[in-house]
């Protein structure tokens, strides 16, 4: 351990301490969030206003609970919906973008160019763009209130697409000629060889969808007529909505906030360090 820290140079302590100063620098956000949910009434309007809570209280959310408890559809069946719609979703995507990927990666045919072409110009659109016509879609094939008008929309997913080309292209042709020698066929390849060579470029898509899903309402508010049909981001962005100029709802809204951005927290301290391994390409060694 002594012959460690001795091998540590000066630049590199520095290097250490400013890193260190910008991660803690960049949570900020994050306690201030927990602290902010658990904050009493009285401290969500002091001013000058307390970055860390003093008197921590669940008064919050057993208010947001109630609140949900006397609506006319529970809070529970929002978090089924959004539980239903971002695994589906997930898996759909990892499946349709990763096989798409694969056959753009490593076969040639006709319009190939002309695919990849299209497939970067629509990373250019915001999602905006996009509304009326897929609003048109849903309708006209009547998903309407249906599980799949949730999952439809973001089952083309370019960004997924995009990323995978470029990291299945990576992966050397001769193992794939080897596999190939041994007896394998397109299908397992894809699953025996591409899938595992490619976890951490899948991981970096997962967290992108799980996100992108988890705090969707576009598809809630514009497909979704019935109540029952609606998700957590729904109804909590109608509850903050509702509650902008409420002084005696800010303590829901705080809470509310928090059951939001849990997941999105988890889901990327468990998946972070397969999304170095893309950004650095080092899927092949």
């Amino acid at each position: 351990m002594l012959r460690r820290l001795r091998a540590v140079s000066p630049f590199q302590v520095v290097l250490i301490t400013l890193f260190t100063g910008l991660a803690l620098f960049m949570s900020l956000p994050i306690v201030f969030i927990f602290n902010h949910a658990f904050k009493p009434q009285n401290e969500l309007f002091l001013f000058p206003p307390r970055f860390f809570v003093r008197h921590p209280t669940l008064h919050n959310f057993e208010t947001l609970f109630l609140h949900a408890s006397n609506a006319t559809v529970p809070f529970t069946r929002y978090l089924f919906n959004s539980l239903i719609v971002v695994s589906l979703t997930l898996i759909s995507v990892v499946v349709v973008s990763t096989m798409a990927a694969y056959v753009l990666a490593k076969y040639e045919f006709h319009f190939k160019q002309l695919i990849m072409s299209l497939i970067t110009l629509s990373l250019m659109f915001a999602p905006e763009t996009v509304s009326i016509p897929r609003y048109l879609v849903i309708n006209g094939i009547g998903l309407n209130n249906t599980y799949l008008g949730h999952i439809l929309p973001s089952l083309a997913s370019p960004v997924a697409v995009f990323m995978l080309v470029g990291f299945i292209s990576q992966i050397p042709r001769d193992l794939m000629e080897a596999a190939r020698i041994d007896g394998a066929g397109h299908f397992g390849i894809f699953v025996r060889m591409i899938l595992p060579l490619s976890v951490p470029a899948i991981a970096t898509i997962s967290i992108l969808t799980f996100q992108g899903v988890w705090g969707d309402v576009e598809t809630s508010t514009l497909f979704m007529q019935k109540e029952t049909m609606r998700t957590l981001a729904f109804y909590v962005n109608s509850l903050l909505s509702g509650l902008q100029n409420n002084v005696a709802g800010q303590n829901m809204a705080a809470a509310a906030g928090l059951l939001i951005f849990i997941p999105n927290l988890i889901i990327f301290l468990l998946f972070q360090r397969r999304v170095l391994e893309t950004m650095v390409h080092s899927g092949i060694k």
